[in-house]
């Protein structure tokens, strides 16, 4: 029998060599590391691949932030190339070849690009040789003005040897000589950003059936319709963007020529360019930046003809918003104007003076896009459709006075 001890239990067996085995340690609880515990197996891996996420994401970041100028030289490419994808697809349904008409298109408006940059040079420097030449006349009307008013006793000579001698102008000619080299960087780099989207656009342009087979050729057929569609829709609106834009331009030229012509301004015909050219592809404020280069050619002729300058630009803005450009760009680009201001702004935030320009044309293809596939139902005859707050027609004063009279 197995010996028990005072309370009446079992007796552990004894150890054959006399010793007692050593007391077993509970397991410990479930989910307890304990002191032997050994690292999950799949914790390493998850750490490795936390760490390799974090890094491809610094690295996107980093890549995206240095390729933001070029993304956005590329864009403005592409709806180059949309715009003047209309006349190189004329071109070569005629029998030319594609890559010989994109380039011929693009010296046609190289030509008139340097041809009227080449005129209003000449225009700009011409006018401020005129106004250096001309400043001690207009000096002298000015001091005789203020003697006479304020009853002074201003010399022309005392004044140019205050400007000549004065602090801000020492300090103006010390930045503009250090600012040099700031321009001239500026005016490089501004040189290989216009060959960098010429160079786009042309290919662009050039190979635009086999840039479509080939984004066609990674989609199944029933999305390659879809695809095909949106770019035609694309074409269609950017083409018919800067079509009313042209328009546009070519009438407000007009309209400024004469009235410069009329009030004996120089450089009428220039200036009119100008004022087509800037109030229509710059959105919102290029109708007021536009004329400030004729207000102020005019006042060297006349004040009061830079004060009827700035009237006509004012009376033809409002010409143009309300009867010219709703007829122009109805059948182009049909948007509202609030959602083209929105977008313009919306524009201008995310992409500054690149977003105002295309913000008008994608909208209008997005909206195309969408209208396209959008159900549209027939909406039902109800007198609030129309704005009025009942079923029926609205009272007149007239007819609710007999109706209280008749209540008494």
């Amino acid at each position: 029998m197995a010996p028990t001890d005072e309370t009446g239990q079992t007796a552990p067996h004894a150890s054959p060599f006399a010793t007692t085995p050593p007391p077993r340690s509970p397991l410990p609880a479930e989910g307890a590391a304990g002191p032997g515990a050994r690292m999950p197996r799949w914790l390493p891996r998850a750490m490795v691949l936390a760490v390799g996420l974090v890094a491809a994401f610094q690295l996107g970041n980093w890549a995206f932030h240095q390729l933001t100028g070029l993304l956005l030289n590329v864009l403005i490419a592409f709806f180059l190339a949309l715009a003047i994808e209309p006349a190189v697809s004329r071109m070569a349904d005629r029998g030319m070849r594609r890559g010989l008409a994109t380039f011929l298109v693009f010296l046609g408006l190289t030509i008139a690009s340097a041809g009227f940059v080449t005129l209003l040079g000449s225009m700009l420097a011409g006018q401020i040789i005129k106004m250096v030449e001309g400043f001690p006349e207009y000096l002298d009307s000015v001091i005789n003005w203020v003697n006479t008013t304020f009853h002074t006793e201003l010399r022309r000579v005392d004044v140019q040897e205050g400007l000549l001698h004065s602090d801000w102008l020492r300090k103006y000619a010390q930045n503009s000589a250090a600012g040099v080299l700031d321009v001239s960087a500026q005016v490089l780099g501004g040189l290989f950003r216009l060959l960098t989207i010429a160079l786009f656009s042309f290919y662009f342009a050039a190979d635009g059936p086999r840039l479509r087979r080939t984004i066609c050729s990674l989609l199944p057929p029933a999305r390659q319709a879809e695809v095909l569609r949106a770019w035609e829709i694309a074409v269609d609106k950017t083409g018919g963007y800067l079509y009313s834009r042209g328009l546009m331009a070519l009438v407000s030229g007009i309209a400024h020529y004469v009235l410069l012509q009329a009030l004996g301004v120089p450089y009428a015909l220039v200036l009119g360019v100008w004022v087509g050219l800037v109030s229509q592809f710059i959105p919102t404020i290029g109708t007021y930046l536009a004329g400030a280069l004729p207000m102020l050619i005019a006042f060297t002729v006349d004040p009061w003809y830079a004060l009827w300058v700035l009237v006509f630009v004012v009376v033809y803005q409002q010409f143009e918003n309300y009867m010219l450009q709703p007829k122009l760009t109805a059948r182009t680009v049909d948007i509202h104007p609030a959602v083209a201001f929105g977008s313009v702004i919306a524009g201008t935030a995310l992409l500054g003076a690149v977003g105002a320009l295309i913000a008008i044309p994608a909208v209008a293809t997005l909206q195309a896009f969408l209208g396209a596939y959008v159900k549209r139902y027939a909406v039902t005859d109800d007198p609030r459709v129309h704005g009025h707050r009942g079923r029926g027609p609205v009272p007149g004063l007239l007819d609710r006075a007999r109706r209280l009279w008749r209540a008494r």
